[in-house]
């Protein structure tokens, strides 16, 4: 986009916000502007994780309505420090938080500048609200459909798109160099991200989409994920990552989307994400998933010890990870493994045996190693709180950070939680290498149980492909 069609476009009457999304180009402000588009509505979009909003104090006072996509924690968080901002220049502007944690989150919102919260298929919805704000017909006490205002706080979300799919609009967004690329064989290059499906039928109790999509997913018409796979692929993309919960929340469908993006655009990789026991029950489909050029998946393993996976409803077994394992290896398709490494159940023995299966099957360079810190969160729209809300280890909301803060029962793994990640957070900043920072943290974990950490091992495997943003949430 020219100076002069962001200039144009800063007066605009609708104002989207992106926090963070991975790293990644913000498809949750890109589908939106299509979707307001479509409805005769301008719109101004501004990624936080690449400008500050102070750069676009025009744009906030001219908007009437202001969305900020929350599709994660740290999206939250940045949203609610970006909604003070505007609240402060730009006082009658309606502010709208949408996504997972808005949902999540609704009722402290409320009670910050959130004057509605929307979550699920917005196609419809959120040009509605844009609408009757813009109009001057909203109504806090009858919004409409899929709305949530302090008035009307249990809105039922949607959860099924009956409108017609567009193809996002990213011309006005940071351009792909400004995000994470691939990285492969030595070498980077421009990386793209849509997804194939939304929600998920899964209802893993930590997650935050089953309390919007109570086990409901959409499946996006292949001409529409191809659509915006040639956008990104013309603005230089050449590895395409399917961002979906589960893309393998339905096989044929994602067979499909494989094959007419290997059909259509054979010089294009690609990842994506899927449950370890979708990984292994459907393990003849990678074998073909490689052929098409997929290069890793990366799957939410969580954890090795049977208690934690019970607790988190995870739905797979550590045999089915040694699947999973096997399954990729055998296609030629690297795992990249993300955890949630610590939880009011994981042992320190269980975490030095997640180290040591971590360090047996030479899986250090395929695991950002701020995973290996990850704790686990308890926003409090959590289906967590069902089952343990009355825990002693649980705390009192805090509002200020939107969780449910927890103290683990033995004082050894929450001192070293915080060396750990500590020792993560210090090396990312400084880009150490990966087994570097694998074995200083096993040298605080053996510290903690009082045992000599092993030697390094010999490498078995040849570095993965991977993306140059760590993941976390």
């Amino acid at each position: 986009m020219s100076a002069a069609q962001r200039a144009g476009s800063s007066a605009a009457p609708v104002l989207l916000l992106s926090g963070y999304e991975l790293g990644h180009q913000p498809l949750g402000v890109a589908a939106p502007l299509a979707w307001l588009a479509a409805a005769g509505i301008a719109a101004h979009a501004v990624d936080l994780a690449q400008e500050p909003l102070a750069q676009h104090a025009q744009a906030v006072r001219s908007a009437r309505w202001v969305g900020i996509s929350t599709p994660m924690h740290t999206a939250l968080r940045v949203g609610v420090q970006a909604a003070r901002a505007v609240r402060a220049l730009n006082p009658a502007a309606h502010i709208s938080f949408y996504g997972h944690y808005a949902a999540l989150n609704a009722a402290q919102l409320f009670h910050a500048d959130a004057d509605s919260v929307l979550a699920g298929e917005l196609q419809t919805v959120l040009p509605q609200l844009a609408q009757a704000v813009l109009q001057g017909t909203w109504d806090a006490q009858a919004p409409p459909p899929g709305v949530r205002t302090a008035h009307c706080p249990d809105a039922a979300m949607p959860t099924r798109n009956t409108a017609a799919e567009l193809q996002p609009q990213r011309t006005g967004l940071q351009p792909l160099q400004c995000y994470a690329q691939l990285r492969s064989n030595g070498q980077l290059q421009l990386a793209g991200y849509t997804e194939a499906t939304r929600g998920c039928k899964h209802l893993c109790a930590h997650c935050p989409i089953p309390p919007v999509y109570a086990g409901r997913f959409v499946a996006v018409p292949v001409e529409a994920v191809l659509a915006d796979v040639h956008a990104q692929v013309a603005a230089g993309a050449r590895h395409i990552t399917f961002g979906d919960p589960d893309f393998l929340n339905g096989p044929a469908h994602a067979l499909r989307i494989a094959r007419a993006l290997h059909q259509q655009l054979p010089h294009v990789t690609f990842d994506f994400t899927a449950k370890v026991s979708h990984i292994a029950a459907n393990a003849a489909l990678f074998a073909e998933f490689a052929a098409l050029g997929c290069l890793f998946v990366v799957s939410a393993v969580e954890s090795l010890a049977a208690p934690v996976l019970q607790a988190l409803h995870k739905g797979h077994t550590r045999a089915e990870l040694e699947l999973a394992l096997r399954t990729l290896d055998a296609a030629g398709i690297a795992l990249r493994i993300s955890l949630v490494a610590f939880t009011p159940w994981t042992t320190l023995a269980d975490y030095l045996e997640q180290l040591a299966w971590l360090r047996a099957n030479d899986l250090v360079e395929h695991i950002d190693a701020v995973q290996l810190g990850i704790r686990l969160l308890i926003p409090p729209g959590s289906l967590l709180l069902r089952e343990f809300g009355n825990a002693a280890w649980l705390g009192a909301l805090d509002a200020e950070n939107y969780c449910h803060p927890w103290t683990h029962p033995d004082a050894r793994m929450d001192a070293l939680w915080a060396q750990v990640s500590a020792c993560t957070a210090a090396a990312a900043r400084s880009e150490e290498d990966a087994r570097t920072t694998f074995a200083a943290v096993e040298q605080l974990a053996y510290a903690a149980a009082g045992r000599i950490a092993p030697a390094p091992g010999p490498r078995l495997r040849p570095p993965p492909p991977g993306l140059t943003e760590s993941w976390f949430c």
